[in-house]
């Protein structure tokens, strides 16, 4: 399991969630991918937005259903920075060049 395809960041709920809520919200994602929703077809992880698919939704859910799984799932849900609206607004800046490092981060010469 990667971060990006964490099962709580795809259903889009917390790790506090009870099974109920997560079977709920998995079957008003797949309504909303199968009719086309913009809402539904990204969500955020700590790493940027990601598309969401209707298997992703399936497999998210089936991996939560498994005790061991979702253990593991809500141990990176719970120690991985929350997605900042920064970081889903915008794409990374370039990193600066290596000339010009150590005047980017404000040493003089």
């Amino acid at each position: 399991m990667t971060i990006e395809d964490n099962p709580f960041f795809v259903l889009g709920v917390g790790p506090d969630a009870s099974r109920i809520e997560i079977e709920r919200e998995a079957q008003k994602l797949l309504g909303m991918l199968e009719l086309g929703f913009a809402d539904a077809q990204t969500y955020a992880t700590p790493i940027g937005p990601r598309p969401r698919t209707a298997e992703a939704v399936r497999a998210a859910v089936a991996a939560l259903r498994d005790p061991h799984r979702r253990l593991v799932a809500e141990l990176w849900a719970r120690h991985v920075p929350a997605p900042t609206a920064k970081a889903a607004a915008e794409p990374a800046a370039p990193a600066p060049a290596r000339a010009g490092l150590r005047r980017a981060l404000g040493w003089r010469p």
